[in-house]
């Protein structure tokens, strides 16, 4: 049973911020180490939200996870700013889910 948990894993600076706002926080500085920690805390938290740098060199885990209904996991900008990885999957999700991009109406 999942809880209504959330957490991020990323680089120090960033996760300090998400602590302050009661998440549960798991510092990682690389993708080895971020991939131990969603193994680890996926069972406990319903969305876990992972800096993009990381999450660029995770994607088999990442897609393995988009295919099960929880957790949810999010790639956000880390502290050196974004790599749009975050948006661009949100953008492909609603494009399988309706069929076409209802978020920028452009052509790729």
């Amino acid at each position: 049973m999942y809880s209504d948990k959330a957490a991020v894993i990323g680089d120090k600076d960033i996760v300090l911020a998400f602590k302050a706002a009661g998440m549960d926080v798991f510092p990682a500085s690389t993708v080895e180490q971020a991939e131990a920690a969603l193994k680890k805390h996926a069972k406990d938290h319903c969305v876990i939200f992972v800096t993009e740098d990381l999450a660029a060199g995770m994607k088999e885990s990442l897609e393995k996870y988009k295919r099960k209904a929880y957790p949810t996991v999010i790639p956000i900008p880390s502290s050196s700013g974004t790599t749009g990885l975050g948006m661009s999957g949100i953008k492909a999700d609603v494009e399988r889910a309706v069929g076409t991009d209802i978020l920028f109406n452009k052509e790729d």
